[in-house]
């Protein structure tokens, strides 16, 4: 259903997304994990079509995203870490907004809301204005302008961010109740949260993949918990960065101080006499 080649992206000299590679398909919750400054965030953007790549291929089965963008962004579903409100704006005239975005048929339109709705319940503030919405509600609402429509691809940045323990349950179930349906991408810095949801995971640490494997699996070969597994493979790749970094200064500045030559210095001293004389007379 979703898959990724070489994917890259440069911005300058700087690269966030160096040949990442994976693929993904419908019923399953693809954990994506990484520090900050990883490049999750990028990689995301990417997927969804927000931003194009450098090189690389994005298909969404088998139909190239960089072809055929307007078709394929109508099947991905994109609920950012901050979610994009209208705070002016009631729930339901929001998802209204949003379905009429999505191209839903006006003849179902009231039928599509009403029943995302329902699923993310939100119906007790269908109308009460966003901006007076508790944190859980609005991430509730964040979550129901992502999945309006039915879209085939679902893509959650930390989803849960700012929940109480019972929010994030019933957020939880929310993102598991997608999965026979759907293909969800979930990011998260709560890795027992990873642990209980997500079927397969992939660790992005420096723009690249580390570590791509099921749940199930790396738990069992590891004999550790996902944060110890995490906190290993990003360590290692952050110690080699550091040592690119010192390599790098030693290039740019050669490893010697610039020292000031006599001839420098006499013509320093004789500018700096001729203006203290102009300054006199």
């Amino acid at each position: 259903m979703l898959e990724v080649t070489n994917l890259v992206k440069r911005y300058g000299k700087q690269t966030a997304v160096c040949g990442l590679s994976f693929t993904a398909d419908r019923g399953e919750i693809l954990g994506l994990l990484g520090p900050n400054g990883a490049g999750k965030s990028t990689t995301m953007n990417m997927l969804t079509g927000y931003i194009a790549p450098t090189s690389g291929e994005i298909l969404v089965n088998e139909m190239d995203l960089q072809k055929h963008p307007a078709k394929i962004k109508g099947k991905i579903g994109y609920m950012p870490e901050v979610p994009p409100l209208y705070p002016d704006m009631t729930v339901k005239e929001y998802l209204i907004f949003v379905a009429e975005l999505r191209k839903i048929p006006r003849g179902k339109r009231k039928k599509a809301v009403t029943e995302i709705m329902k699923k993310t319940a939100v119906e007790p503030v269908a109308n009460r204005l966003i901006k007076n919405l508790s944190k859980g509600y609005r991430q509730r609402v964040g979550f129901a302008q992502a999945i309006i429509g039915d879209p085939e691809i679902i893509i959650l940045d930390e989803p849960t961010a700012g929940l109480d323990p019972r929010q994030i349950r019933q957020m939880r179930e929310m993102i598991l109740d997608l999965k026979k349906d759907h293909l969800v991408i979930l990011s998260s810095h709560i890795l027992s949260e990873i642990e209980e949801v997500c079927d397969h995971v992939l660790i992005i640490s420096g723009g690249k993949l580390v570590l791509s494997d099921s749940t199930e699996h790396l738990l069992d070969e590891h004999q550790e918990s996902l944060e110890d597994v995490f906190l290993e493979l990003t360590e290692q790749e952050h110690e080699e960065d550091l040592e690119a970094d010192e390599d790098t200064l030693e290039e740019d500045f050669g490893g010697e101080e610039e020292k000031e030559t006599p001839k420098d210095a006499d013509e320093e001293d004789r500018t700096i006499e001729e203006k203290g004389r102009e300054s006199k007379s």
